[in-house]
């Protein structure tokens, strides 16, 4: 599963991957910087693993991951291919999710590709860019449906019927995700197109130092604007992040964030937000040998959830051991949770719940 970071050029994709990740995006003061896609797997902060990791004293922590793709710059016309705009399209198409970078500051001394900064403007010139994308979809598959509608194909017409009506909002400047379709025609006949405004989208407002507590006039804005999208809204500064993360010490990174009155860098905020509009969650196995975060999909059952770590285990599932992360640091070991009777025993039909202490038995 990966999240995609999109945005126009220079507003702070590439310097947010680089706080994100270990690689290291080319960065710089001028539009297109970024052609090829960077790809980086970013660590998921989880305070419960420190917890695990005290209570067990294990070996090794492994924490779960997201992956992130940092997607070159779009321009006008990018749906016509303008400034490498299919290339960009299609690296937007393989991604699960969109993180969508706005730039909310003012600087003379960073170049704006329009000139001025507006964030509603830029947020518009990328969806009208992927929505005009999503037309060409729309009409090409539509070529092929009314056809089979005119022969009184029942699922054509209904799917005619759908495809309309899409089209008509995507030509009214709504995206997929905020067109009101019944469920099972968004099943059948919307998820198998995979349209681009369909992905889940989170706004993520690079704000100057300044405004990294609070927000500013810029952020308030975008969360007016988009209230209707079930989009969530962060901000945080990316040129200050990006000082964070070249401290190597702890207890510089804490100091500094205190000077500027935050608790944790707006970094970890945005990866966990990533992990989650990306439908992900995560249980545990907590040994000696090793505490680990696995990550599974929200209404995974138990044997989904134990073929993450090998498809063996879900093929010859037998049960699950189950604490929960509450009880296990309640009571402190898995012994004792044994002993107050607090380890469930659960079948293949058992939905894995988030923070799940698991322990898989199976049979090849």
């Amino acid at each position: 599963m990966k999240a995609g970071i999109v945005g126009l050029p220079n507003v702070g994709k590439s310097t947010l991957f680089n706080c994100l990740s270990n690689a290291k995006a080319q960065s710089a003061n001028f539009p297109f910087c970024t052609i090829e896609p960077n790809v980086g797997v970013v660590n998921v902060p989880d305070l419960r693993l420190k917890k695990l990791e005290e209570l067990v004293n294990p070996e090794r922590v492994i924490p779960a991951t997201v992956e992130i793709v940092d997607i070159a710059g779009l321009v006008k016309g990018a749906s016509k291919g303008e400034g490498l705009g299919n290339q960009f399209l299609g690296n937007i198409r393989e991604t699960d999710a969109l993180l969508h970078v706005l730039r909310c500051f003012d600087n003379d001394n960073v170049v704006h590709v329009d000139g001025s900064v507006d964030p509603i403007r830029d947020k518009e010139t990328i969806d009208m860019e992927l929505q005009l994308k999503d037309l060409e979809t729309i009409e090409k598959k539509l070529d092929k449906v009314k056809r089979a509608a005119k022969t009184g194909n029942k699922e054509a017409q209904k799917e005619q019927e759908t495809l309309l009506k899409l089209k008509e909002g995507l030509e009214a400047g709504i995206s997929v995700r905020a067109i009101e379709i019944e469920e099972d025609a968004r099943k059948d006949f919307v998820k198998p197109l995979q349209f681009i405004t369909d992905k889940p989208v989170m706004y993520v407002c690079n704000v100057d130092e300044g405004s990294a507590v609070s927000g500013n006039k810029y952020v308030d804005l975008v969360k007016e604007t988009v209230k209707n999208e079930n989009a969530e809204v962060i901000f945080l500064a990316v040129g200050t992040e990006a000082d964070i993360a070249e401290l190597e010490d702890y207890e510089e990174r804490k100091m500094f964030l205190e000077d500027i009155g935050l608790e944790e860098a707006g970094s970890g905020k945005l990866i966990r937000g990533a992990y989650k509009l990306l439908n992900q969650q995560t249980y545990f196995t907590a040994g000696v040998k090793e505490v680990r975060a696995w990550t599974f999909n929200v209404g995974a059952t138990a044997p989904q959830a134990a073929g993450v770590i090998h498809t063996d285990f879900e093929k010859g599932f037998i049960r699950a051991e189950v604490i929960s992360y509450e009880d296990y640091v309640a009571f402190g070991s898995e012994a004792k949770v044994k002993e107050a009777g607090k380890l469930n025993v659960e079948g293949k039909e058992y939905i894995v719940k988030d923070g799940d202490i698991m322990h898989f038995r199976f049979n090849v």
